[in-house]
C-alpha cells in the first residue's frame, strides 16, 4: 500500500468546474472518507484517483510516483487501484472463489492451489466463512456482496483502495454492522483508502480523517473530532452534524445571545458574529429551574435511543433544534427552560 497525495488537482465538465484545484493527502495504512452533498464532486475526484478519468491540470501521485499529471496518465491497470462500487457490481454468472479471484494476476489464477489459498484469506479477512466460496451473489444478503466486492478489490494487493458509496443501498442496521466489518478488513489489510458517502454519520464513524467538499472545492480535511469540534466555517457546522445558528456579540471570548453569555470553545474576534450551538449542547428542565430562557416545544422526532426536539423561544425569539436522550423527550406544546452545555464555536458576521 502506499499514500496517496493530491496537488491542485482540477477537472472540468465544459463550464462547469467539477473538481476545482483539490488539495489532499491520505497518509498510508490509513481511511479517509470524502464528504459531501450530492453534485459537489466527490464522485469525480475518486475516478480521476482511479484513472477513469485525467486531470486537466495539477498531480496525483502513489507515495512518490506521480500517476496523473506534469505529462504523465497512467491507465487504471497499472496504477493497482482496488475499486468498490455502488452495490458490489459483482458478477452474477461467476460463484464467490471466482468474483475473488477475478482480479488476481495470470499467474495466481492459474495454480489453483494459489487461488484456492488467497480466496480463504480474503474471505476470513473479510468476516466471511470459507464456505461462501461456493455460492452465487443472488445467494447472498446485500452486506455480504459488499463485503465479497471488498475482498476482490483486496485480492491483488492494490496500491489505493476506492470506496464509492459502497453501503448506500443498504438498510440502516446493516449498513452500520457491514460498514463497521468493511474499515476493520482495510485496517487489518494495512489498505490505504478513500471512502466517498454523502452520509455525515459513516464518514465521522468510519474514517480516520473526513474531507469535506463544496461545488468542487475542499473546503476541511481534518480527523473526525477536530472536524465536528472545530468547523473551519458555519456551512461546515451545519452540514457535519447539524448546528443552530444565533446572531451574538462576541466579547473576551464570551458570545452574547438570546440563550445567554456563552463560553467560546475556539477564538473568534470581538464584534458581531453568529453563534453555532450543537443540538445536543441544547439542555432542557421543566418550568422549576433556575435558567430565564423559556422555549415551547412545536415539534419531537423520537428515533428511540434519541430524540429531536424543536423549540420556539419565548415570546418571539427564534427556533431551535435540540437532541436528547429519547425516553426524556417533552410533550409537544409544553413549555420547558432551555440552556447550553459546553463551549460553543462563533464566526464573525
Amino acid at each position: 500500500m502506499s499514500s496517496l497525495h493530491l496537488d491542485d488537482v482540477t477537472r472540468s465538465f465544459g463550464p462547469v468546474v467539477a473538481v476545482d484545484r483539490v488539495r489532499l493527502s491520505v497518509p498510508q495504512s490509513s481511511i479517509t472518507a470524502v464528504l459531501g452533498p450530492s453534485g459537489c464532486g466527490k464522485t469525480t475526484l475518486l475516478r480521476l484517483i482511479a484513472g477513469f478519468l485525467e486531470p486537466e491540470s495539477g498531480t496525483i501521485r502513489f507515495g512518490d510516483q506521480v500517476v496523473a499529471g506534469a505529462g504523465r496518465a497512467l491507465s487504471p491497470q497499472a496504477r493497482r487501484v482496488g475499486y468498490v462500487p455502488q452495490e458490489g457490481a459483482l458478477f452474477p454468472h461467476l460463484d464467490v472463489a471466482a468474483n475473488i479471484g477475478f482480479g488476481l494476476p495470470r499467474a495466481q489464477r492459474r495454480s489453483a492451489r494459489t487461488r484456492t489459498s488467497r480466496v480463504r484469506e480474503m474471505l476470513d479477512l473479510v468476516e466471511l466463512p470459507s464456505s461462501f466460496a461456493d455460492r452465487h451473489p443472488h445467494e447472498l444478503s446485500g452486506g455480504q456482496q459488499q463485503r465479497v466486492a471488498l475482498a476482490r478489490a483486496l485480492a491483488p494487493n492494490p496500491t489505493v483502495v476506492l470506496l464509492d458509496e459502497p453501503f448506500s443501498s443498504l438498510d440502516a442496521s446493516l449498513r452500520t454492522s457491514t460498514g463497521q466489518a468493511v474499515v476493520r478488513a482495510l485496517h487489518a489489510a494495512s489498505a490505504t483508502a478513500v471512502l466517498v458517502t454523502h452520509d455525515q454519520d459513516e464518514a465521522l464513524s468510519l474514517a480516520d480523517q473526513v474531507a469535506v467538499m463544496r461545488a468542487g472545492r475542499l473546503v476541511q480535511a481534518d480527523a473526525p473530532y477536530t472536524l465536528y469540534r472545530s468547523p473551519v466555517d458555519a456551512e461546515v457546522a451545519r452540514f457535519v452534524g447539524g448546528a443552530n445558528a444565533l446572531p451574538a456579540q462576541v466579547t473576551d471570548g464570551v458570545a452574547a445571545c438570546v440563550l445567554g453569555d456563552l463560553p467560546l470553545a475556539g477564538a473568534c474576534p470581538d464584534g458581531v458574529a453568529e453563534v453555532l450551538v450543537r443540538p445536543e449542547q441544547v439542555r432542557l428542565d421543566d418550568a422549576a429551574s433556575s435558567s430565564n430562557v423559556e422555549a415551547r416545544v412545536s415539534e419531537v422526532s423520537f428515533y428511540g435511543h434519541d430524540a429531536a426536539c424543536r423549540l420556539d423561544l419565548q415570546p418571539d425569539g427564534p427556533s431551535l433544534v435540540a437532541r436528547i436522550i429519547g425516553l426524556e423527550a417533552p410533550a409537544v406544546g409544553s413549555i420547558v427552560k432551555v440552556g447550553v452545555a459546553g463551549g460553543v464555536v462563533a464566526f464573525p458576521a
